[in-house]
């Protein structure tokens, strides 16, 4: 049906994770950055705290975006460009990556025909733009047709669907220089000792008693501290350049994580802000650099986490809708710790495909607008 002064552009909107967003192929969206911001914002009613004019649901978990392309880098399946699209501001964010949102890429790849499915499961190699790293993702696909439903269940998501199962090649320094963008396992900010992490997303890991909580406190309870959040945001600003991010006020990294010693059977207890709201879970990259601190010896997470044995490690993060189980590969003991492959396990869901709808004022459809 024609419509005037509208464009429809195809995408699906999926479940990846604990996140949400419409996942787009790149040669759908405009070539230039610049216009394809100005479209994705326009595609998720941004700016506008309720988000009422687009498909935003008005949180940073379901205001993200996936764009996939097939690529042309050897070895690898598809690149996908992750956006964290502003909700009351009009920004869209490239810089960090969405583990949740990966979760998506391979069953969406595979039923775009971008990567050919096999029987009973598909691995997907998947280019991290944002970050420049490594993902292989895992994907039920008996009969050659990608699964959704299943017997996996994840904290923050009802019911239970499909494993994929996601393994990350080369995550340290994913935005910083390296997985201790500082140098060090411990620093001063503020007058409060942190972590600086970068094992996938950047994070600045806090003891909660440094900030005056038990680091059980709920989402909302934490949210409501002003003091508190004021506090939280000054380490914040300071760490950004420590961590060579520069001026950070308009950035999402670092994420920032409380932790406290686990009271669920995990192997410690978090809350996590993205970076000014309380996340209901946690990220699964910031999943991964939590749990990367605190198996690193000299970090603030001495004497809060109790390590497991074995290698790989496998590290239970509590958060405060349930838990996230993340497995590290490590080597080698004092200065010589170094920490190799990751692995989570996610699913996904697609929720519906067909065309979004975006003003010809904000794009025509011509892709080499700009």
């Amino acid at each position: 049906m024609a419509r005037t002064g509208q464009t429809a552009i195809p995408c699906t909107l999926m479940r990846g994770g604990t996140s949400k967003g419409p996942y787009f192929l790149a040669s759908d969206l405009p070539a230039d950055p610049q216009l394809r911001d100005r479209v994705l914002l326009a595609v998720m009613g941004s700016p506008d705290p309720r988000q009422i004019d687009g498909i935003g649901g008005a949180d940073p978990l379901t205001s993200k975006v996936a764009i996939v392309s097939k690529s042309e880098r050897p070895g690898v399946d598809v690149d996908f460009l992750f956006a964290q699209v502003g909700i009351d501001k009009a920004f869209v964010d490239v810089n960090p990556n969405c583990g949740n949102m990966l979760a998506g890429v391979g069953p969406f790849a595979i039923e775009k025909g971008l990567v050919p499915a096999k029987d009973p499961e598909t691995k997907v190699s998947i280019y991290m733009v944002n970050t420049g790293n490594l993902a292989v993702a895992t994907v039920q696909t008996p009969g050659g047709v990608v699964r959704y439903d299943g017997d996996t269940a994840i904290s923050g998501v009802p019911g239970t669907a499909a494993p994929i199962r996601i393994d990350f090649l080369d995550t340290a320094g994913s935005v910083c220089d390296s997985m201790l963008p500082t140098g060090r396992t411990r620093d001063r900010v503020e007058g409060i000792d942190v972590t600086c992490i970068d094992n996938g997303m950047p994070v600045v890991v806090i003891p909660a008693q440094s900030l005056g909580k038990t680091g059980y406190e709920s989402p909302r309870e934490l949210e409501a501290d002003t003091e508190f959040r004021k506090r939280l945001e000054a380490v914040r600003l300071a760490a950004g350049p420590l961590m060579g991010l520069g001026d950070v006020r308009e950035k999402v990294v670092p994420k920032m994580t409380l932790i406290a010693p686990p009271r669920a059977g995990g192997h410690v207890c978090t809350r996590t802000f993205i970076p000014h709201k309380c996340h209901a879970a946690i990220g699964v990259l910031g999943a991964v650099s939590v749990a990367t601190a605190c198996v690193m010896p000299g970090s603030v997470a001495e004497g809060i986490v109790k390590v497991p044995s074995g290698n790989p490690l496998i590290l239970s993060v509590e958060h405060p809708t349930g838990e996230f189980t993340v497995t590290l590969e490590v080597s080698g003991t004092g200065e010589n710790f170094q920490v190799g492959r990751s692995g989570i396990l996610r699913t996904a869901r697609a929720l519906f495909e067909g065309h979004v709808l975006v003003p010809r004022a904000v794009w025509d459809g011509t892709r080499g607008n700009g």
